[in-house]
């Protein structure tokens, strides 16, 4: 008896879909990384955007081809240009190699300011940062005069951290000092900040040259401030905070002058991580806050 003719049979395992081209996948890929960092489902950017949850799942998958005017509408979905989503013609790995680059000149003392920077720059909440700003560095550089300014000039509240955390402890720095120690002064200090960002969502807060020693406090400022770090020669430092009879920690202190200088040597790397700089050395208030307006102009 004659063999019957083998009968090809399709396979039981499910097709794979044509993919696109590189430059299909690759906007495909950029698309799925924005929308899921602004933390959207699929669902949503597609009701927003005004395209089919379809067309949109095909066009993350890198299948079919999807015109330049919905593009634009999941660009302007995703709050970012339209150049953003298309993938650029340089070749990645060199890029990657170029930035490798760079880093490993980066000095050691700065690597952690390149670090905040970048993860601000790319940060989601950055709109929701720039509504409040907060000036830090020693006192005598000019912070609350300067706050004060900036916060009369966009109508939101002027909040000094160390005034706040007086009225929660019910008693002066130097007393919360004496009694309690810095152990618990920083407790405080961050507790406070924590309820002043909750109250005011737009203000201008001026801190406590300390603030940068405690790590989670700072990192937790930098992360939803924008920070301002107003700095003076130590000369000046102590003449503006003598001028205001204020010496503090520094009083009956034959070394002063020294132990300021040491103080901003090693701090100089923390209060670099802040967004920007505002050196107010040899300067009237008037001038210093118009540097202040025109840096935040940028």
């Amino acid at each position: 008896m004659a063999t019957s003719p083998q009968i090809k049979t399709r396979s039981m395992k499910r097709a794979v879909p044509a993919r696109g081209d590189e430059f299909q996948l690759t906007l495909g890929q950029r698309v799925r990384e924005l929308r899921s960092r602004r933390g959207m489902t699929r669902r949503m950017m597609a009701r927003e955007a005004d395209v089919s949850e379809r067309l949109l799942a095909q066009l993350e998958l890198g299948e079919g081809n999807i015109s330049i005017l919905l593009l634009r509408r999941i660009a302007a979905s995703l709050q970012v240009p339209l150049a953003d989503l298309v993938p650029s013609e340089r070749n990645e790995g060199e890029d990657r190699a170029r930035l490798q680059a760079v880093l490993s000149r980066v000095p050691a003392g700065r690597f952690l300011e390149l670090v905040s920077r970048l993860e601000r720059e790319f940060s989601q909440d950055e709109a929701r940062r720039r509504k409040r700003f907060a000036l830090i560095g020693l006192r005598g550089a000019g912070k609350s005069t300067l706050g004060a300014l900036l916060a009369a000039e966009l109508e939101v509240p002027f909040v000094e951290l160390d005034r706040e955390i007086e009225r929660e402890k019910g008693m002066p720095l130097a007393e919360i000092f004496s009694l309690y120690g810095q152990g618990e002064y920083r407790m405080v200090e961050r507790r406070t900040l924590e309820r002043v960002l909750r109250e005011h969502a737009r203000a201008v807060i001026a801190v406590g040259g300390g603030v940068v020693s405690e790590k989670e406090t700072y990192d937790f400022l930098l992360a939803n401030c924008y920070s301002i770090w107003v700095s003076a020669q130590p000369e000046e430092h102590m003449e503006r905070v003598v001028a205001q009879g204020d010496l503090r920690a520094m009083a009956g202190n034959k070394e002063a002058m020294d132990d300021l200088r040491r103080i901003l040597a090693s701090r100089e790397p923390l209060y670099r991580r802040a967004d920007t700089k505002l050196d107010t050395s040899g300067r009237s208030v008037e001038e210093s806050f118009q540097n202040l307006r025109r840096i935040l102009a940028d």
